[in-house]
């Protein structure tokens, strides 16, 4: 299941992978690239404590990253 979404937020708020990924660190969720690159692609499931770090960080809801309405 790809998380159009995710690549979405990233996008928007203008950052690389590797940007996103030094922010999480920051809010302490350590995420390399490699495995963020994963959940955006959809070959690896997003973890529940990464994804509730990832709405917060971008202000939204963990349904909205899934695609959920």
């Amino acid at each position: 299941m790809e998380f159009g979404n995710l690549k979405s937020l990233r996008i928007d708020n203008d950052l690389t992978q590797k940007a996103l990924c030094n922010e999480l660190s920051k809010i302490g969720c350590a995420v390399s690239r490699s495995t963020y690159s994963k959940y955006e692609t959809g070959s690896s499931n997003i973890p529940c404590d990464v994804l509730i770090k990832l709405a917060e960080f971008y202000g939204t809801s963990c349904d909205y990253i899934l695609g959920r309405k």
